[in-house]
């Protein structure tokens, strides 16, 4: 029986990072690397090409940013299997990249264990947040999220349900599909429970239900 390979693609505009990156990361077995961009608008074109299942994407890249190349792969449904890359200098950029649609991030001073744990994370559509050097992370995610630390929310079941789905990568159709409500009280729902946690995207839904317990990974 075939092994099956994660397909893996690699976006950075710094051509020694990125080989460095690719060498190595070419050795691991469960993973396929199918190609590399040094823009925005190279990963696009090779990501619509390719169709890769996991994308490392730095967040400063010439041409199209990293933070506008996540928007536009999110948009084409290409993937939401998206790691962000950086040296975190700007913090406005990494939550930039997750409100994009990104559900990882890593730094890139990080060891080849780390990047491997969350590239099947996110292949599993499981967010990762870099948790061995993750400090800075975490205090970013908390200072982002001040609004709604100290409210009390309850969430129904129906409710908990869904941030689960959503956790776990689930379009509104998908969770839809999974429930068997429509996609239009998908939608509803989502919305009173962006309300309730006081967050207006998707990865502050996702960042709060870690903090929280309400997501239950695998």
């Amino acid at each position: 029986m075939e092994y099956k390979k994660i397909k893996l693609m690699i976006a950075d505009d710094h051509v020694i990072f990125r080989k460095g990156l690719k060498k190595i990361l070419e050795d691991v077995r469960s993973l396929h690397i199918i190609g590399e961009a040094s823009n925005g608008v190279e990963l696009l074109t090779l990501a619509h090409q390719l169709r890769p299942d996991v994308i490392l994407v730095d967040v400063s890249m010439p041409v199209m940013d990293g933070v506008m190349a996540v928007k536009e792969l999110c948009k084409r449904q290409l993937t939401r299997r998206i790691i962000a890359l950086s040296v975190f200098s700007h913090e406005t950029h990494i939550m930039e990249m997750l409100e994009a649609g990104a559900i990882g991030y890593l730094t890139k001073g990080v060891g080849k264990k780390e990047i491997l744990e969350a590239i099947e994370a996110v292949y599993e559509n499981r967010p990762y947040f870099c948790p061995e050097s993750s400090r800075q992370v975490t205090d970013l995610i908390e200072k982002y999220h001040t609004g709604y630390r100290n409210h009390l929310v309850v969430f129904t079941e129906r409710e908990k349900d869904i941030i689960q789905l959503i956790c776990e990568g689930g379009t509104s159709k998908d969770v839809a599909r999974s429930l068997y409500i429509s996609q239009r009280t998908v939608e509803g729902h989502r919305t009173r429970i962006m309300q309730k946690m006081r967050v207006k995207s998707i990865a502050g839904l996702v960042a709060y239900a870690c903090e929280k317990g309400l997501y239950k990974g695998e």
